[in-house]
């Protein structure tokens, strides 16, 4: 009964790594998402606070702010001229 007990807990642990290794990887890319998003919407916020100067905002939206986080500068122009269509 206690080598049936060991084997199961030592498969159960196994299990367990294998899983948190496929794990990992989805985790990583949606920790660099979310990164993302936050510095886009912190570029938005800044941008939108310079922009109010010259009557320029983009509104603050998480698809704004992934595109803003991942592609900077060229996001920022490709969301206006969108805005502007």
């Amino acid at each position: 009964m206690e080598l049936q007990l060991i084997i199961f807990a030592a498969l159960g642990i196994l299990i367990l790594f294998v899983l948190l290794k496929l794990l990992a990887v989805p985790m990583k890319i949606a920790v660099k998402l979310i990164w993302n998003g936050v510095i886009g919407a912190i570029t938005l916020l800044i941008f939108n606070w310079i922009g109010g100067y010259f009557d320029i905002a983009i509104e603050i939206e998480p698809i704004n702010a992934l595109i803003v986080g991942i592609f900077g500068v060229p996001g920022i122009i490709a969301l206006l001229i969108l805005q502007n269509l």
